[in-house]
């Protein structure tokens, strides 16, 4: 039995080695390094917003890197240990070399992520669609729902504007999810989703609601979507608020519209119109940069205005009336739990979805 645990840990050993190489591990260590010296620098925290965005880029690298670095070291460990350990522990051993098999299983998930932005952060946002209340309302179930998808999964949120409606649930937010491959993990969500229910607002009568879900790349470096000032007309007006001290007084809230696209942004939450414009600057480029990944174009010069997923076809359908599944239109998953995916249990679709793209890419390249 040792000789067969023996050759176990050297096929994970090379399915490791082959793993890291994929991934490129050794061109992410370079780039960590180098990162950790710029912000090791004290000179960079005189611009705070620089700074903390490098902060972000070191955290989501080690977050990648780490993992891998432990397995391997596990995996040596248990390579040296095989040779000496006595016949009364090579059960016991057996239950260690399944468990790093099991780990390098859930790590190399990660070669799922090819695109562009998908080991960084992501910006949701929300929006509420036909179906009056109802819709605000499944629009606020999926802000719960995304909610805790991120805390299972250990992402970091902040609610970057939030509208609530007037009646109950949300007409639009945006939520900015930090973390290593949360892009990569919520790609699948971009696009309309459609509910189905009895509803409470209309005397138990059944109600079809729609919402869109926008999954937009927290793009770092805003030297990888360089925007033209003639391209872009920014709005400056009074922000909205609940009331209180200092609220209505200034003139921060800020609208920006891409005039080649019509794409429009509009932030009024922060507690500064620099802030605001910052943040709507930062949704933009992630706006411009999923619209450039749709049409397939090389520079935003080729964008054309009014061509984007918006609000077309639905991409998932929750029916919880007159029976109870969830299923995706595009790879067919479904799941039958539906209170397990409203609470967050989106594994299966982004596993789904993610396997559909890796595939469709195999075979374009062939």
């Amino acid at each position: 039995m040792q000789d067969e645990l023996a050759k176990r840990l050297s096929q994970l050993d090379r399915a490791i080695n082959r793993a890291t190489d994929q991934l490129g591990l050794e061109v992410k260590q370079a780039q960590l390094t180098e990162l950790e010296e710029q912000v090791a620098r004290p000179e960079l925290w005189h611009n705070p917003a620089q700074a903390q965005a490098l902060t972000k880029q070191v955290a989501n690298l080690k977050a990648i890197i780490q993992p891998w670095r432990v397995l391997r070291a596990q995996v040596a460990d248990a390579g040296e240990l095989i040779e000496i350990i006595d016949d009364e522990l090579v059960d016991e051993f057996a239950g260690q070399v399944k468990s790093l098999e099991q780990s390098f299983t859930g790590l190399k998930q990660q070669l799922l992520f090819t695109g562009k932005y998908d080991q960084g952060n992501a910006i949701l946002r929300l929006s509420s669609g036909a179906g009056g209340d109802d819709a605000q309302d499944f629009t606020a179930m999926l802000e719960r729902m995304y909610l805790r998808w991120a805390e299972q999964n250990d992402f970091e949120t902040d609610i970057i504007e939030r509208s609530a409606g007037e009646v109950a649930g949300v007409k639009t937010e945006v939520i900015e999810i930090s973390g290593a491959f949360a892009y990569g993990w919520l790609r699948s969500e971009h696009g309309v989703h459609r509910l189905v229910r009895l509803s409470p607002f209309n005397a138990e009568s059944r109600e079809t609601s729609f919402a869109l879900v926008e999954v937009l790349p927290d793009i770092d470096r805003p030297d990888d979507i360089q925007i033209d000032d003639k391209d872009l007309r920014v709005d400056i007006y009074r922000s909205g608020g609940k009331g209180g001290q200092g609220v209505n007084t200034t003139d921060s809230a800020v609208r920006l519209t891409h005039l080649p696209t019509g794409i429009v942004v509009t932030i009024q939450n922060e507690r500064s119109q620099i802030q605001n414009k910052a943040k709507a600057m930062e949704i933009l480029r992630g706006k411009l940069a999923t619209l450039q990944q749709e049409q397939h174009v090389a520079s935003l010069d080729q964008l054309r205005a009014g061509d984007s997923a918006g609000w077309g076809a639905q991409i998932r359908n929750y029916i919880l009336h007159p029976y109870r599944l969830v299923k995706d239109t595009r790879t067919k998953h479904e799941e039958k739990n539906v209170d397990a995916v409203l609470g967050g249990n989106l594994r299966g679709f982004q596993l789904a979805y993610l396997e559909s793209q890796l595939g469709n890419k195999n075979k374009e390249g062939r």
